[in-house]
C-alpha cells in the first residue's frame, strides 16, 4: 500500500484478507497430486552472479538490498515500491556505491507483476506488508524466478498450500527469509545439538516479545498496516522468528514434524491502554478495536512426541526476549541472557556459553562473521542469511530454508487462531511435505562457506 492510502483502505483489505480463516480451513490437507515432485534437497541452477529483484523498499527492503548488494557476486536488476520517492532514492544510493542503476517500478500496487516477468532476476526478494507476501510469492514462481519472501511467508493454511503446491508444480523454490535461523547464538546451538551436548531432546521453547506500540501506532512505515492485524485475528501473529531457530533444532520437516497445537490468548488490553496517553482524544485510532490478545501462549506436540512453548506478545512494556530454549536429556540452554548447563555440571546452575564458542561457534561467523557485524542488521545476522542463500545459488547447493519450512513456521498463525476460537482446542498442523519428512535430510550443514571476493 503507498504512504497516501487512508487507514480506512488499509483496514478493508487486511480485513478481506482474513476471511475464510474460519475453524472449517484450520488445516485442510491436500490431496498427494504432487507427493512425487517434493522440493525438499532440490538444487539451485549455479550462477556466478546472482540478480535480484527486490519488491518492498521500506525499512526492511532497505535492509535486504543493503546486506544483499555488499556481496560482490549480487546484481540488484531491478526494484519496485508503490512510493515513487523510495524507489528513485534507492537507485541513487546504490549507483553512489557505484552499483549499476536498478531499473524502477512504481506505477501502482500491481507494478511487481511487470517487475516479476523481467528475463534478467533470478531471485525475486518480496518485503512487503503481509497480506502481499503470497501474491508476489505466487506471481515470482509462475515467471520462473526462485523467491525470498518475509516473514511470516502466509496468514492463512491455504496460502501456506498455495506456496507449496505452486513451489513444487513450477520447480522453484520459495525461501523463507528467517533471519533469527542465522543469529550467532542460533548456529552456535545448532552446532552444539548435531554434536549430542544435550543428549536426546525433548523440548524447546520460543517467543516474539517485542515492544512494539510505538511502531503499531507510528505514521509512517509499519504503522500504517501492522497494527490492523490486531484489529481482524486474535492468536500469534508472528511465529517465524522463535520457531525457526527450534525448528532446525529439532530437525522438523527433516525427521520430525509438528503434529498439533494449541493455543490461548490474554485479554486484548495493553493497545488500548496506551493510545489514550500517546494520541489525541480526536484521533480516529481512538475508536479501533483490537481482538488480539496482549500475549498468545501455544504449544506445539511434535510427531517424535516433543514439545514446544511458543510466545507472541507486542502489546507491553517488556525486553526484547525470543527465549530461544533447547532442552534434552544431557542439558539445556536459555537465551536472553544466553546460558547453558550440562548434566554432570559442578553446580546446579545455568552457565555462561563463553567457554563453548571456540569448539562450536559455526563456520559461517568464523568467516563472515566481521562483515556482518560491520553492517549491523539484526547484529549481522542478515548478511550472514544474504550470504548464505547467496552461496547456494552460486555453488547449486539446495536452500537452508525451503518451502515446507516457510508453510510450517506460518502455520502457527492460523492454527492458534482456530485452537482459541474454540476454547484451546488441539489443532492438527497439515503435513506440507506428505511424508517426506521422514527421509529429508537435516537443514544448514556445518561445513564451510566461501569468502566474499
Amino acid at each position: 500500500m503507498n504512504e497516501t492510502s487512508s487507514r480506512r483502505d488499509l483496514l478493508r483489505l487486511a480485513s478481506a484478507a482474513s476471511l475464510g480463516i474460519g475453524l472449517s480451513r484450520a488445516a485442510p490437507q491436500q490431496p498427494a497430486a504432487a507427493a512425487d515432485r517434493g522440493v525438499e534437497g532440490m538444487k539451485f541452477e549455479a550462477k556466478d552472479t546472482v540478480r535480484l529483484g527486490v519488491i518492498g523498499i521500506g525499512g526492511r527492503g532497505t535492509s535486504l538490498i543493503d546486506n544483499f548488494s555488499a556481496i560482490p557476486q549480487v546484481r540488484v536488476t531491478a526494484i519496485c515500491d508503490t512510493v515513487k520517492d523510495k524507489v528513485t532514492r534507492t537507485q541513487a544510493r546504490l549507483e553512489r556505491a557505484g552499483k549499476q542503476p536498478p531499473a524502477l517500478y512504481h506505477s501502482s500496487d500491481h507494478a511487481f507483476e511487470d517487475l516479476v516477468k523481467r528475463d534478467d532476476i533470478d531471485l525475486v526478494v518480496i518485503s512487503t506488508p503481509w497480506i502481499w507476501h503470497v501474491p508476489m510469492a505466487l506471481a515470482g514462481m509462475k515467471q520462473g524466478k526462485h523467491v525470498a519472501v518475509e516473514v511470516p511467508a502466509a496468514r492463512t493454511i491455504e496460502d501456506c498450500w498455495d506456496l507449496v503446491n505452486t513451489s513444487e508444480s513450477t520447480r522453484h523454490h520459495c525461501i523463507q527469509l528467517e533471519n533469527c535461523c542465522y543469529g550467532y547464538n542460533e548456529l552456535l546451538v545448532l552446532n552444539m545439538v548435531r554434536a549430542g551436548l544435550f543428549g536426546d531432546l525433548t523440548h524447546g521453547a520460543c517467543a516474539y516479545n517485542h515492544d512494539l506500540r510505538s511502531v503499531l501506532f507510528s505514521n509512517e512505515g509499519e504503522g500504517l498496516w501492522r497494527r490492523f492485524e490486531n484489529v481482524n485475528r486474535n492468536g500469534n501473529l508472528y511465529p517465524t522468528h522463535g520457531l525457526g531457530p527450534v525448528a532446525h533444532y529439532m530437525d522438523i520437516n527433516r525427521g520430525d514434524r509438528f503434529e498439533y497445537l494449541v493455543s490461548m490468548s490474554s485479554p486484548a488490553r495493553s493497545l488500548s491502554e496506551y493510545r489514550k496517553t500517546h494520541l489525541p482524544p480526536d484521533d480516529p485510532r481512538q475508536k479501533e478495536v483490537y481482538r488480539c490478545g496482549d500475549l498468545n501462549s501455544s504449544l506445539i506436540h511434535t510427531a517424535k512426541g516433543r514439545v514446544i512453548t511458543l510466545e507472541h506478545n507486542v502489546s507491553t512494556p517488556q525486553p526484547y526476549d525470543r527465549i530461544n530454549l533447547i532442552a534434552g536429556t544431557m542439558g539445556i540452554f536459555r537465551d536472553y541472557p544466553p546460558r547453558i548447563f550440562v548434566d554432570g555440571s559442578a553446580r546446579e546452575e545455568f552457565g555462561p556459553i563463553d567457554p563453548y564458542k571456540a569448539r562450536f561457534e559455526h563456520p559461517y561467523w568464523k568467516q563472515v562473521g566481521e562483515l556482518a557485524r560491520e553492517l549491523g542488521g539484526h547484529g549481522g545476522m542478515d548478511f550472514v542469511m544474504a550470504y548464505r542463500l547467496i552461496q547456494c545459488i552460486r555453488e547449486g547447493a539446495a536452500p537452508d530454508i525451503d518451502v515446507y519450512d516457510a508453510a510450517a513456521w506460518s502455520a502457527p498463525g492460523p492454527l492458534s487462531e482456530a485452537s482459541v476460537a474454540q476454547g484451546s482446542a488441539p489443532v492438527p498442523f497439515p503435513d506440507f511435505t506428505r511424508g517426506r519428512w521422514q527421509h529429508a535430510a537435516p537443514a544448514m550443514p556445518a561445513g564451510a562457506m566461501a569468502q566474499p571476493g
